[in-house]
């Protein structure tokens, strides 16, 4: 006995047929692909097709991002700074945690190492 894939319905030939899962690679067919993505996401009940669908497409993306738009790897004070920026916290409104604005600024000019026990209280912000 052989175990294999079902045949594709109707439905799942139209969505590959309309859009054919290919492997992405330049920006324009990232945001094709994404559009595709979302124009099926914005239909609200999605089948299994779709879902099967969209892992394809998902899988795609990812991999194409992750070759071509890797995530910078920030540690240390940059990190702060950043999380700082998109969270919009302001370097005052951390006096509670650190005790003092001068610490705060020796912190951010990389001159203060933070205890465990204030970096244990910025996660818990």
């Amino acid at each position: 006995m052989t175990i294999g894939f079902k045949t594709p319905n109707n439905y799942y030939l139209e969505l590959i047929t309309t859009f054919p899962p290919r492997p992405i690679t330049n920006e324009a067919e990232l945001i094709a692909t994404q559009n595709r993505i979302n124009s099926i996401l914005d239909k609200g009940s999605l089948t299994k097709d779709d879902r099967d669908y969209l892992k394809v497409l998902g899988m795609l993306v990812y991999e194409y991002e992750e070759k071509h738009e890797p995530i910078p790897t920030i540690r240390g004070v940059e990190l702060l700074k950043a999380l700082l920026e998109e969270s919009q916290i302001f370097p005052q409104d951390l006096i509670p945690i650190l005790g003092s604005e001068s610490i705060i600024l020796e912190v951010l000019n990389g001159n203060y190492k933070l205890s465990e026990n204030q970096i244990q209280e910025l996660i818990q912000q």
